[in-house]
């Protein structure tokens, strides 16, 4: 049984009768074994199957797409690997037949001059095109490898299959999923107004509850529940509390507490909390370090109702398999063009932080007063490679859209307060141009890691969803 931890990828090996067939079984064998090593789960036709466990004819087509439809609950993605020439139709027919909708790798091996005879020719270089011109016809989307022949046991396909997994797994992360609002947006910021309708015809359901019911049943929890101990303790665990009283700690466990039920009871993958300034004012605590423990436990949290903002940062999770931050593209760093500063107030998962502790919430206490404003995660973003992404709804062409791209957290010398950090992005007036002129928020996610391409072929390929990749 698939390790439902792990990404699984249906393997479908293409051939041909007039190539060598000794090159497809053989293939497929490597392939597999390759595939284990780098910790996938695979289903593939066993060897003793179809044409040596490889598509060439209408009924290997038929049998192929029945195992894959019979495992179609752990299959995130399959890869069509070509040993040889390969029949283009068996391989769209299969495709077609198992109907998963799952993202598609299309591999092609290369070949060796020094092996060119009958007995060794691969031809796949030219098989790839003729089974992506019937995938075209077909209407299947894939994926393509960088190179358009490729060793399997390469870095270079190792690279190619890191960057597929991610792809499906923000594709199967997305598709279907289920997002929390908590709360009304904040008054002042029309910058984070979407359109559920929109997300719903794309699949992504909103599921909403009113800050007052939230609030209601965190009042309501008996002092010597279980939970609430286990959830006392948790954030004690979590980060340095000294400087922040019992009592404010007790309302953050109620309020953290009310979430995780909410939560395991509508089967949301996220949230989006309102927060300043009413949680503050009648309440008495920034949620800023509950919102921090879910995203840190990947159940990522956005700040001021951003629900889209939310979905950036939930197909960063899904990229990296990592804690995903929302900041906002916040000040220009002295008069270098290509980094600025990002900040947030802040809930940051602490995985991102150099250093890290919970404080009082300067911005916020200066209207609200110390007492009502404890709860925020403070410190330096550490060193490190980012993504970026964010996504939004284009009310007036009724379209999702986004923007993805990469660049590095640095050590640049900076003192402030809040969660903060220097980024460099390679040509950041470009992107900060593409981003004012088309009307994209103030927000953006970040994860540590590299996985632009990754989003990008998910958002475009799979999704549909229009999408500016910023280069250098």
């Amino acid at each position: 049984m698939a390790d439902p931890t792990k990404t699984t990828l249906g393997v479908l090996v293409g051939t041909r009768g007039f190539f060598p067939t000794h090159l497809a079984q053989e293939g497929r064998k490597t392939l597999l074994e390759i595939l284990e090593a780098e910790g996938y789960d695979t289903v593939c036709l066993p060897a003793d199957a179809a044409t040596g466990g490889a598509v060439e004819t209408l009924d290997d087509a038929r049998a192929c797409a029945d195992l894959f439809r019979a495992r179609a609950d752990v299959i995130d993605g399959i890869i069509v690997t070509l040993p040889n020439f390969g029949d283009e139709k068996a391989v769209a027919n299969t495709l077609r037949f198992a109907d998963l909708g799952v993202p598609v790798l299309v591999h092609a091996w290369p070949d060796d001059p020094k092996r060119m005879t009958l007995e060794h020719r691969r031809d796949a270089f030219c098989g790839k095109m003729s089974v992506c011109c019937n995938l075209e016809q077909y209407g299947i989307p894939f994926s393509l490898t960088e190179r358009h022949t490729v060793g399997p046991d390469s870095e270079a396909f190792r690279s190619d299959l890191r960057r597929f997994a991610a792809t499906c797994r923000v594709v199967g992360g997305l598709t279907g999923a289920r997002v929390g609002a908590v709360g009304a947006r904040t008054g002042p910021f029309n910058t984070v107004r979407y359109s559920e309708k929109i997300l719903e015809a794309a699949g992504i359901s909103v599921e909403t509850v009113d800050l007052s019911e939230v609030l209601g049943r965190a009042a309501a929890i008996a002092p010597d529940d279980a939970d609430l101990k286990k959830k006392r303790d948790a954030i004690a665990a979590y980060t340095d509390t000294s400087a922040i009283d019992a009592d404010p700690l007790d309302r953050m466990a109620r309020f953290g507490l009310v979430l995780d039920r909410w939560i395991a009871e509508t089967g949301v993958c996220g949230t989006a909390i309102q927060c300043w300034t009413a949680l503050e004012e009648y309440y008495g605590i920034v949620p800023c370090a509950v919102m921090s423990m879910m995203s840190e436990s990947l159940l990522p949290s956005a700040c001021e109702v951003d629900v889209t903002g939310l979905l950036g940062m939930l197909a960063l999770r899904y990229a990296t398999e990592s804690p995903a931050a929302l900041v906002d593209w916040n000040n220009s760093y002295g008069d270098d063009p290509d980094r600025c500063v990002l900040f947030h107030c802040s809930n940051l998962p602490k995985s991102l932080f150099a250093t890290h502790r919970m404080a009082i919430q300067d911005i916020i206490s200066q209207t609200v007063g110390d007492e009502n404003a404890s709860g925020t995660i403070v410190g330096r973003l550490a060193a490190a490679p980012v993504s970026f992404c964010r996504v939004d709804t284009d009310d007036t062409e009724g379209q999702i859209r986004a923007y993805v791209g990469e660049g590095d957290l640095t050590a640049d010398p900076l003192e402030t307060f809040g969660g903060y950090g220097v980024v460099h992005i390679p040509d950041l007036q470009l992107l900060l141009q593409v981003i004012c002129r088309l009307g994209f928020e103030h927000h953006v996610a970040i994860a540590h890691g590299q996985v632009a391409d990754a989003i990008e072929d998910a958002f475009e390929t799979y999704l549909g969803w229009e999408t500016y990749t910023h280069t250098a």
